[in-house]
C-alpha cells in the first residue's frame, strides 16, 4: 500500500514539473512578444516625432493652396 502512494505522488509531481515547464515556456514566449512590441513602439512614437517635427517647420499659415 505505501509503494503504490509513493509511485502516484511521483507521478503527480512528474506531472507537475511538466506543467511548470510548459508555463514557463509560454511566460518566455510573452515576454519576448512584448519586448518586441514595446521596440515597435517606440520607433513608432519617435518617427511621429520625428514627422510632427518637420511638419512644423513650414510655416502653414503663409503657404499659398495649390490650386494657386
Amino acid at each position: 500500500m505505501n509503494e503504490n502512494r509513493l509511485v502516484d505522488i511521483e507521478i503527480k509531481i512528474a506531472h507537475q514539473e511538466d506543467v511548470v515547464d510548459s508555463l514557463n515556456q509560454v511566460v518566455y514566449q510573452q515576454q519576448k512578444k512584448m519586448d518586441h512590441l514595446e521596440a515597435m513602439i517606440l520607433a513608432l512614437a519617435k518617427h511621429i516625432k520625428e514627422m510632427s517635427g518637420a511638419g512644423s517647420m513650414v510655416d502653414a499659415g503663409n503657404e499659398k493652396p495649390p490650386h494657386y
